[in-house]
């Protein structure tokens, strides 16, 4: 299905995940340091790559870093919960999506069919949702679009990690219904992997501060102290 490299120091992960996307169909080269996968990747580019965040010699941040200089290969962050990694750094500096350690191989491919998905659609652009889909959700000046992953806030494009987009299609479906952190958990990640509520709360957070650089007054995402999260009716 598609060429991917992944990067990272311990060879237990290397070996286990790449045995596991190899039998899901993709071809797999693996590299455990940041140096000799920027080395390879560009002499021989791939589809998709997956890196560790910490590593020695070169970090996933810094391999990064240097890959966007001059390509635009989607990439996911594999980084562990005692890691002090800034999500929002790694977004910015151009990730395509994250995924916390341990995670189930299932959900990773999962993420990994999602990003290429959407790297196919809208190419480096942000994809914009297309209104005359009937599987497009409109909730004022709200547009989901979940056959591209695209979102748009009055016109504008907001982009989106796949575990951001779950969530807000989850609330935007049922405006006006709340849903539990439990309810959110179950829509974005695997059941094998386990998540506190901080990290729903950590989503919604990031959420409202990506629509609130294109409009300061957002405000369709309403917390309910002690129960959840609903999306304001139109």
């Amino acid at each position: 299905m598609a060429n991917i490299v992944l990067v990272d120091d311990d060879e237990n992960i290397l070996t286990s995940v790449s045995l596991f996307l190899e039998d899901a169909g993709h071809h797999v080269r693996t590299y455990n340091n940041g140096a000799s996968a920027l080395e390879a990747l560009n002499k021989n580019p791939c589809d998709l790559a997956v890196f560790d965040v910490k590593m020695p010699r070169m970090d996933g941040l810094e391999l990064l870093r240097r890959l966007r200089q001059t390509s635009n290969l989607p990439v996911i962050f594999l980084t562990s919960k005692d890691d002090e990694f800034d999500e929002a750094i790694g977004l910015n500096m151009g990730a395509d999506d994250y995924i916390t350690k341990p995670f189930s191989q299932r959900l990773l491919n999962e993420r990994i069919k999602a990003v290429l998905r959407r790297a196919k659609l809208g190419s480096v652009e942000t994809p914009m949702p297309q209104e005359g889909d009937d599987k497009v959700i409109k909730r004022g000046q709200l547009l989901l679009d979940p056959n591209r992953h695209a979102c748009s806030w009055k016109g504008e494009p907001v982009r989106l990690t796949v575990t951001e987009f779950l969530i807000l299609h989850a609330l935007a479906y049922r405006p006006g219904y709340v849903k539990s952190r439990d309810n959110l958990m179950d829509v974005a990640y695997d059941d094998q992997v386990y998540v506190d509520d901080r990290t729903i709360d950590s989503h919604i957070k990031r959420l409202r501060k990506k629509f609130r650089k294109s409009d300061k007054e957002f405000d369709g995402i309403e917390t309910l102290y002690g129960i959840g999260y609903k999306y304001k009716e139109a």
